[in-house]
C-alpha cells in the first residue's frame, strides 16, 4: 500500500485516540476509543508492526468487555424531591455552573421560581437536577434538565420524560414545554421525543 496512504491511516487513528481523550462521557470515550484503537490495529498489521496491532487489538476487546457491562448493567432511577433553597441544591449548582451555562446559557437560580425540584439518582448517585414549574395547570415548563457529563447517555432523560409520565399525568399535566438554547440541548430533546413549539422552546405532550 502507498506510504502516503499509511501515514494518512495512522494520522486519523492517532486523531480519533487524542479526541476520545476530550470527552467526559465513559460511553462516548469508549466507543470513539474503539475506533481509534480498531484502526490503529489494522494500520500496525498493514506495516507489519505487531507489537502496534496487538497492544491496539487488546485495548478493542478492552473497550468491548467494558461497552457490553455498561450496556447489561441495570440501573436503578428514583427521583429525591428537594425544597428551593436545599443546602445541597445550592452547592450542586456552583460546582456545576460552569457546565450548566455550557447548555443553559442565561440561566439563573431563582428559587421563588420553581414548583417542581428533584434529584435524578441512578444507583443511588446524583446524575442530573430538574427544575420547573407550572406554567399553568396542565403545563409543565422546564427550565433545567441537567445531566453530569458522568451519565450523558439519555438514559436519565427517558426516566424523566417516559417513565416518570404516569405521575405526571396523575399530577394533572398535559404537556411538558421545556426550554433549548444550544443545539446540543435541542438534539437530546428531539431524541427524546419533543418539537419545536417556539423560539428556545420544546414540548412533549403527555399522553
Amino acid at each position: 500500500m502507498n506510504a502516503e496512504i499509511l501515514e494518512i491511516i495512522g494520522f486519523i487513528a492517532s486523531l480519533i485516540i487524542a479526541v476520545s481523550m476530550t470527552v467526559s462521557s465513559v460511553v462516548r470515550f469508549r466507543w470513539i476509543n474503539l475506533a481509534g484503537a480498531g484502526i490503529f490495529a489494522v494500520y500496525g498489521l498493514l506495516i507489519q508492526s505487531y507489537p502496534v496491532a496487538v497492544l491496539n487489538g487488546f485495548i478493542v476487546l478492552a473497550d468491548l468487555y467494558y461497552l457490553s457491562a455498561i450496556y447489561g448493567r441495570k440501573h436503578f432511577f428514583e427521583t429525591l424531591e428537594i425544597e428551593g433553597n436545599n443546602p445541597y441544591l445550592m452547592r450542586f449548582l456552583a460546582f456545576h455552573q460552569k457546565d450548566i451555562k455550557r447548555f443553559f446559557p442565561g440561566f439563573e437560580y431563582k428559587p421563588e421560581e420553581y414548583t417542581v425540584c428533584f434529584f435524578v439518582l441512578r444507583n443511588m448517585a446524583v446524575a442530573g437536577l430538574v427544575l420547573a414549574h407550572r406554567n399553568q395547570e396542565s403545563i409543565l415548563h422546564v427550565s433545567l434538565d441537567y445531566v453530569v457529563p458522568e451519565y450523558r447517555d439519555y438514559k436519565n432523560g427517558r426516566f424523566v420524560y417516559e417513565i416518570l409520565k404516569q405521575s405526571f399525568k396523575q399530577a394533572g399535566i398535559k404537556k411538558i414545554v421545556a426550554e433549548a438554547k444550544t443545539p446540543t440541548h435541542v438534539k437530546y430533546l428531539k431524541r427524546l421525543g419533543f418539537k419545536n413549539s417556539g423560539i428556545d422552546l420544546m414540548e412533549k405532550p403527555i399522553g
